[in-house]
């Protein structure tokens, strides 16, 4: 889609996609290789009972998620800007994450592109938040 097909406050929902423990340690052993990650004894022992996946897991989670739906296509740019990022609910082995995008904004810019900003809600089958944040993208008009 291009920017001007997008409409404020229009609401998109993306496939679901489950995590293994084995995807979690992978990745966090990788990026982000702390013991709550990675190190199934100790993330037992601790506040969350178990191995929990990286908040930056579950923001590329979220990300490829949403791309994978196809609405920006061959229209984007690039990315521009990720802003108030919230992890608000551990997200475990076995959780089933899926999304809701809503565009909160839109503002034309030179060269016939424009800035789009949505809104990436990301719930567990339980459909408990367990992640917010803005995603900004320069797209063709």
């Amino acid at each position: 889609m291009k920017f001007d097909e997008f409409t404020i406050g229009q609401v998109f929902a993306t496939k679901s996609y489950k995590l293994t423990k084995e995807n979690i340690m992978r990745f966090a052993g990788e990026f982000d290789p702390q013991y709550m990650h990675v190190d199934e004894e100790k993330a037992n022992q601790g506040r969350f009972n178990g191995i929990i996946a990286s908040g930056i897991h579950t923001l590329a989670i979220s990300f490829k998620l949403w791309v994978e739906e196809g609405k920006y296509g061959e229209d984007i740019i690039a990315g521009t800007r990720m802003n108030n990022l919230k992890f608000m609910k551990p997200v475990y082995p076995e959780d089933e994450l899926h999304i809701i995008v809503e565009v909160l904004d839109k503002k034309a810019t030179k060269h016939n592109t424009g800035i789009l900003t949505v809104l990436l809600s990301t719930f567990n089958e339980k459909e408990e938040k367990v992640f917010e944040g803005e995603l900004s993208v320069l797209i063709k008009r």
